[in-house]
């Protein structure tokens, strides 16, 4: 398996892509000199910046706060600096904000600005309209709708639930329930009713929204006919659903019984208002992939989510007023959250619901109809268009379009490469890491430092990043210091009205979950080398995969468990079902992966078609079509620990061409059924050209 640029020397500039045409005018620069006016130092590059700001945290994180002029009170406090991230230490605890209010900001400043394009996919029988909105007409929307959650009794700490498509409703939404310090969760439409209950009774929302369909690949998916079966298998249903009209109600019909968004909100406009919060409340919920069991629910903290939103738009991605920012997201992806938040900038920000990819060439038609700046994609997307679509610059002007931003998986160096030549070749192309653990980008883009093949640029201001092993070594990417985008744990949270026994298990799982040993240091899960500084960026990150099980084709990421849980009930051990494993299979030279299921079946049982098509009918019903495996092959074992857990990462390796010595045989039960996994790798590597 070839890695991102690992044989490149990193002391020469062969790799060297692209520079700033003007590094002195970014806003990390501006910023640097404001830090050397302030405290009258003689910083002179990012790296000096970067050291200055994981050793003087607190002196970073306030003069941010100043220099991005945040509305609200900040207050002296700012953290306790000898605080671990395992201590998760309280951050600015005098300070008073709130995040949608700062989000708002500038309706009243440049209230005819468009703040949201909506655009939607169409299908045969139904064109699809566009939608804009201004800024002041979004402040007025987000109050109509924050009125109407009061009516409701929604108060602070009440949990606001949304499922559905990329649409204006989910933003308002968002907004609405942060201004009154409510906590938001969403899922997005392709999940399953097994995938929503997951979430949704966790966090027993009072409100429900939810989106009456949406067309994906010229389809048109109704989620009501889903919604009775939701409503029945919930704990503790939600006191009231609103349906959001996306589609006409010929396309997909809505009861009557259930309330209309439009008829939901408060008809008048009034004044919006904003409870001014604190910084460590918590703002929304986002669930991880369920790798070892029930998805997380990962509870983020408001001031943390609007402080740090503007280190990675404002400052790091030079993102303002005038800028046209767009990202392929759902609401069930923590982009989402990452593409609202750049509201806060002055830009504009595109929503999208439908398919990338049934029109190759719909999202570069976007950029030039509506001149997007900025332009947010998944590595696979990117990866898929370079064999679809390749010569993208001979059909598109592209000439308002400054930066390319991929995530969900590592960019591979090769489609570092089609970018520039194919593409744009004066582009910021950005790679970044973060996810939904911290809901923001620990590494990533910077428009002051120069792009090196397949690297992703630099460690973000304010993260002591570094990794588990060796210096210019591969290891597991960690943080060493407290960081104000830490989550304040998983759900439940004391105070909130759940036992005791609950909020416990939620600590211990959180715990489990990030931090090993007793440094108290923060363990991302993602495998990394963290290059040698060039051009004074402090370092580069490759990024060579997860060091967990999850599952992650196509950038589509997910958790065995969603497989799973599917699979073990009484119906499949009738069928002779007796255990299950799933793991992904690299492809395309690494830079993606295909979903492979092991099953053991009992005694004589035989794993037929018929069995195997009612496998990926089944997932493809209870989660979605990304969820079904691509190869479902049957093994006369299930390997188990001691404990008689299944063991994802080492099978994972093995099948990827690991040796079978690098995997411990006495943490095993039955480790003679190891070999198996082995020459069933050999066979697939062998199938998908990954045996070189």
């Amino acid at each position: 398996m070839s890695l991102p640029s690992l044989s490149l020397n990193p002391d020469t500039q062969s790799d060297l892509l692209w520079t700033p045409s003007d590094p002195s005018q970014t806003q990390t620069s501006l910023f640097r000199e404001h830090i050397n006016s302030t405290y009258s130092l003689s910083l002179q590059t990012y790296q000096d910046l970067y050291e200055w700001s994981i050793s003087h945290r607190a002196d970073f994180w306030s003069s941010l706060w100043d220099f991005q002029n945040v509305v609200g009170c900040k207050g002296k406090h700012i953290v306790d600096e000898g605080a671990s991230p395992e201590n998760n230490p309280s951050w600015l605890e005098e300070s008073r904000s709130n995040w949608a209010e700062n989000q708002l900001r500038h309706s009243h400043s440049y209230p005819n600005d468009i703040a949201i394009i909506q655009l939607s996919e169409s299908s045969s029988n139904y064109t699809a309209p566009e939608k804009k909105i201004t800024q002041l007409e979004l402040y007025k929307l987000v109050g109509r709708a924050q009125r109407s959650l009061i009516g409701e009794g929604i108060q602070k700490g009440d949990r606001i639930g949304y499922w559905g498509g990329n649409v204006l409703e989910a933003v308002v939404l968002v907004l609405a329930s942060s201004s009154i310090g409510a906590i938001f969760s969403s899922a997005a439409s392709d999940f399953g009713v097994d995938g929503v209950k997951e979430r949704l009774d966790q966090i027993k929302p009072k409100l429900l929204f939810v989106t009456n369909g949406v067309i994906y690949n010229g389809v048109i998916r109704p989620l009501i006919p889903l919604l009775p079966k939701l409503l029945k298998s919930l704990k503790s249903p939600p006191e009231k659903v609103v349906v959001i009209e996306h589609l006409p109600e010929d396309l997909v019909g809505i009861p009557k019984e259930l309330d209309k968004w439009d008829e939901w909100l408060d008809s008048e406009d009034g004044e919006t208002t904003f409870e001014r919060l604190g910084f460590n409340d918590p703002i929304w919920i986002l669930f991880s992939s369920g790798t070892t069991g029930k998805p997380k629910a990962i509870v983020h903290r408001q001031g943390g989510m609007l402080l740090d939103s503007l280190r990675e738009h404002h400052l790091a991605g030079d993102i303002g007023r005038g800028d046209v920012f767009f990202y392929y997201t759902t609401p069930g992806w923590m982009m989402f959250q990452y593409l609202v938040s750049s509201l806060s900038t002055g830009a504009t920000i595109i929503l999208y619901e439908g398919s990338p990819l049934k029109d190759p060439s719909y999202l570069f038609n976007m950029i030039d109809q509506y001149g997007i700046t900025i332009f947010g994609t998944s590595a696979k997307w990117l990866e898929v268009i370079s064999k679809t679509y390749p010569d993208v610059k001979d059909h598109h002007e592209l000439s308002t379009l400054k930066q390319i931003l991929s995530t969900g998986s590592p960019l591979p160096g090769g489609l570092f490469d089609w970018i520039y030549e194919k593409v744009k070749k004066d582009v910021l192309v950005g790679s970044i890491t973060g996810g939904t653990d911290i809901c923001s980008v620990f590494a990533g883009r910077n428009t002051s430092l120069p792009i090196y093949r397949g690297e992703i640029q630099s460690r973000m201001l304010g993260f002591a990043l570094d990794t588990d092993g060796p210096p210019n070594q591969p290891g597991e990417l960690i943080c060493k210091q407290a960081f104000p985008i830490e989550p304040l744990g998983f759900w439940p949270l004391d105070g909130y009205g759940f036992s005791e026994d609950e909020v416990e298990s939620a600590k211990k799982r959180f715990k489990e979950s990030y931090f090993k040993g007793d440094k108290g240091i923060w363990y991302h899960g993602d495998y990394v080398r963290i290059t040698p500084s060039r051009s004074s960026n402090s370092g580069g990150i490759l990024m060579l995969g997860r060091s967990d099980g999850v599952l992650n084709p196509g950038g589509i990421r997910f958790g065995p468990t969603d497989i799973y849980s599917v699979l073990e009930g009484s119906e499949y051990s009738q069928l002779g079902v007796e255990e299950t494993l799933v793991v992904g299979l690299m492809v395309e030279g690494g830079a993606d992966e295909k979903v492979v299921l092991f099953v053991k079946m009992k005694g004589n049982r035989t794993l037929d078609d018929t069995l195997i098509k009612k496998i990926k009918t089944d997932i493809r019903l209870a989660r979605s079509a990304r969820h079904v495996p691509s190869k479902i092959i049957q093994v006369s074992d299930i390997p188990v620990t001691l404990t008689n857990k299944r063991v994802e990462v080492p099978i994972r390796k093995l099948i990827n061409g690991a040796s079978i010595s690098s995997i411990n045989p006495a943490t095993l039960r039955n480790p003679d059924c190891l070999e198996e996994y082995v020459k069933l790798g050999e066979r697939m590597r062998k199938e998908e050209g990954m045996d070189g």
